[in-house]
């Protein structure tokens, strides 16, 4: 799927935590190896973002600011199977 044309989602406007929880559920909702492009406005989505990407087992590609806007390209990682958590086990 990585050849699929990307899955945009303008997040311009929210403020935490809208734009890390539709991030989240743009996510879950996509194949693995789907692009999604974030467009989010929130300061705060510098970092929740990131955090979430890695959380879930995705790729952040990059992250590119573009006037008061951050933008994302997250790569969707593999599926976990299900009732399985994407974060590591602790040691």
């Amino acid at each position: 799927m990585p050849d699929a044309a990307p899955i945009d989602l303008d997040l311009a406007g929210l403020k935490c935590p809208l734009p890390v929880l539709r991030t989240r559920k743009a996510l879950r909702s996509l194949a693995p190896g789907t692009l999604l492009r974030v467009t989010c406005t929130d300061p705060l989505a510098s970092l929740d973002i990131p955090n979430l990407v890695r959380e879930e087992g995705d790729t952040l590609e990059a992250r590119d600011r573009v006037g008061a806007a951050t933008c994302f390209s997250i790569r969707r990682g593999p599926a976990a199977c299900p009732g399985e958590s994407a974060k590591p086990p602790h040691s």
